[in-house]
């Protein structure tokens, strides 16, 4: 590291001439790069995909898009069965499918009010278009004047609580950048807080304009826009701050030159930098392996933020630092670093109780822990999306009148030629949870020697009992050859399928890599395995958070205005998985790698702790709170599944900067004592680490701390 530290500093004008030149062609990618981005997130080889599909291409309409449904009020005197309504509704289906391609499911005497639905057009990024006004005039046109026809469904109430998707990401990233400036400035107390953001800054334009290039040779989806702004300042800041934060340090010691500090900044905060940003590339590559479009995109784009973070930080920073880090250390200039008193004492505390310390630390995470397990995957219900808009009112008067709330999620069944859609319909109305099994003859659901069936099912499909509906309705088509089952509930079903069937793999790899980089980092298989389990931990109480909050409800109302979702977005699990457990590796790394080093120096587990805990706490918690705003900022996207997400990675974020890296990481170094340091002598060899190795032994009367 100190080479490369004397390489930038002797080329200083090149490299600040690079990475402004590159940041501001980055700022043009981040205008361009939003236009790239795919919303597409499909299973290319499931069959629920192939079967919607096939029914997309055949129809122009259904499949996995939800429909529509439209609450009709008659004028007195007429009925659903009277020759005026079926005769309207007749036209309406014939117009809509030939001006809007939609299919119409006329269900005129299905409970105390007509109802129809209205299946749509799969919708195409950055060309929406508003089929509710569509459907309506059509229905109020062909039906007898002064019928009331009021619009309801999953994406009529998606829209009721989300709003209008709008271009806000840079908006929110200047105010997450601000929130981080408070921050910094309370760390610093100087001018030295701007060099974090003016590093974060450069870090997230190059990831657009690496991100750009991606979108040349692949499919990027829309969602890392999001993740480079608010995750990228993040994780910039946090090296940034760890670098500069140990510069100060060292600038301490008498005699020690600007340029001096910088080099042993690097020998020391600089290594924990690359391990950390090698740990969390890794965490998110991961994502590369599972067989999932979509996910792959993700994974792929991910990787860049650390990459490239770690990258300008080690390159960037130590050149501002010689060049202009002594005037930017006023008004402080001088007075040194803090201490770190209180968080001496605080470790004091856990290393002299360190089993009660353990302890307390699990009994705080394990209802959390409980409550991860109850966590169901799937779309939202519609009990998550209602509200008191028109969408929801006429879904309830449809309640009322006796029809389920599964008729928002048609199973679609496609039959092929030479297999009576009759037949497949009655045979389906007698599955156990299916409300009604319809086969119109209209031509609108007969197209290419093909005919659709609509399966209603009594719950919705996003629920565990609407799945167990779309299992046994897709086991019964069996009986007819060449039958598919297509929709969105048998879509959800194979989707996840799709995701976790791999997972395990995934697990495996992110488990393995993880575990020889650390080991390598802090030399140490017993710190290695530690910060694994710890890690692991971490995530499953995140996990714990979304089901409470959002799956249960407790919260979710109360801050963002929605109910309980009754289900976790297929997705979001995954994607948390893979940036928590990257981005909780940084705390680890910055506290780990400092508590080795003084052990390295004293030879004294207690002094590692100590010292480690005092000198590292308050930069752990500072960098856990500039990301913990920085999700908070993502959790305000108009997006149920984002804020998901959102609520996911910051609560987890905030237990592993405070509950895991503040109680259960110290304890556990005081519990296992000198064994803590241990690495076997052929993983040293075979890892080419410099230093002792230790050697497994008992715990060192040295991990207690008296008075």
């Amino acid at each position: 590291m100190r080479r490369l530290s004397a390489f930038v500093l002797r080329h200083k004008i090149w490299v600040i001439l690079f990475w402004t030149v590159t940041a501001v062609f980055g700022g043009w990618a981040a205008s361009v790069v939003p236009e790239r981005l795919a919303n597409d997130y499909s299973f290319p080889d499931e069959p629920a995909f192939k079967a919607n599909t096939a029914i997309e291409e055949m129809y122009g309409n259904g499949g996995a898009t939800e429909p529509l449904v439209a609450v009709i009020r008659l004028p007195a005197g007429q009925t659903g069965s009277s020759p005026a309504v079926t005769e309207g509704m007749e036209r309406a289906t014939a117009a809509l499918f030939q001006e809007a391609r939609v299919r119409l499911l006329p269900r005129p005497d299905d409970g105390d009010l007509p109802y129809a639905l209205a299946l749509l057009p799969e919708e195409r990024w950055g060309e929406p278009i508003e089929y509710g006004p569509i459907v309506s005039e059509a229905l109020r046109a062909s039906l007898p004047a002064g019928s009331d026809v009021r619009m309801t469904g999953i994406k009529e109430l998606e829209d009721q609580v989300e709003g209008v998707t709008t271009d806000s990401v840079v908006i929110e990233t200047l105010i997450a950048g601000v929130g981080a400036l408070v921050v910094l400035l309370w760390v610093f107390g100087s001018a030295l807080a701007v060099l974090p953001l003016v590093v974060a800054t450069v870090s997230i334009m190059v990831s657009f304009l690496l991100t750009l290039g991606l979108t040349e040779i692949t499919d990027v989806n829309a969602t890392i826009q999001y993740l480079i702004a608010l995750i990228g300042l993040g994780v910039a800041v946090d090296y940034s701050l760890l670098l500069v934060n140990r510069w100060r340090e060292e600038r301490r010691v008498e005699g020690t030159s600007p340029d001096e500090a910088i080099h042993r900044a690097m020998e020391s905060a600089g290594r924990a930098v690359v391990f950390s940003g090698l740990t969390v590339a890794g965490g998110l590559g991961t994502l590369i392996v599972l067989p999932v479009p979509f996910i792959r995109s993700i994974g792929l784009g991910s990787m860049l933020i650390p990459l490239v973070s770690t990258l300008v930080t080690l390159s960037l920073v130590p050149v501002l630092l010689s060049s202009i880090g002594q005037v930017l250390e006023w008004p402080r200039r001088g007075r040194g670093i803090p201490s770190g008193a209180a968080w001496r004492r605080w470790a004091g505390l856990i290393v002299r109780r360190p089993l009660i310390s353990l302890l307390v630390g699990l009994a705080v995470l394990s209802p959390l822990l409980i409550a991860a397990t109850t966590m169901r995957l799937g779309d939202p219900v519609s009990t998550a999306l209602q509200s008191e808009g028109s969408a929801g009112t006429a879904l309830t008067e449809l309640e009322r009148g006796g029809v389920p709330r599964g008729v928002l999620t048609p199973i679609e069944v496609l039959a092929p030629a030479g297999v009576a859609p009759e037949t497949v319909a009655r045979r389906l109305a007698t599955v156990d949870g299916v409300h009604a099994a319809v086969a119109p003859d209209s031509p609108v659901w007969r197209q290419r020697g093909t005919a659709m069936v609509s399966v209603l099912p009594e719950a919705e499909t996003s629920t565990p009992a609407g799945q167990d509906t779309v299992e046994r309705v897709t086991a019964v088509s069996r009986n007819f050859p060449g039958v598919q089952i297509g929709g969105r509930g048998a879509l959800t079903i194979d989707s996840a399928s799709a995701l976790y069937r791999n997972f395990p793999y995934m697990l495996a790899a992110i488990l393995v890599f993880t575990f020889i980089v650390l080991s390598r980092a802090f030399r140490s298989v017993v710190l290695a395995g530690q910060a694994i389990i710890l890690g692991m931990i971490s995530i499953a109480a995140s996990y714990g958070i979304l089901a409470l909050v959002w799956q249960e409800g407790h919260g979710s109302g109360l801050l963002w205005g929605v109910e309980a979702t009754g289900a976790i977005a297929l997705w979001v699990p995954l994607v948390v998985f893979a940036f928590l457990f990257g981005l909780s590796m940084d705390y680890e790394v910055f506290l780990l790698a400092r508590m080795r080093e003084e052990y390295d120096a004293t030879g004294s587990t207690r002094t590692a702790v100590l010292t480690g805990l005092g000198q590292v706490g308050r930069l752990v918690t500072s960098a856990a709170l500039i990301l913990f705003l920085a999700f908070v900022l993502l959790s305000t996207i108009p997006v149920v599944d984002l804020k998901i997400a959102a609520t996911g990675l910051g609560a987890g974020i905030l237990l592993d900067a405070t509950v895991l890296r503040a109680i259960l990481v110290p304890a556990l170094v005081a519990l296992t004592g000198a064994a803590t340091w241990w690495l076997p002598r052929w993983m040293a060899t075979a890892l080419r680490t410099r230093g002792t190795v230790s050697r497994p032994g008992p715990i060192r009367e040295d991990t207690r701390i008296d008075g």
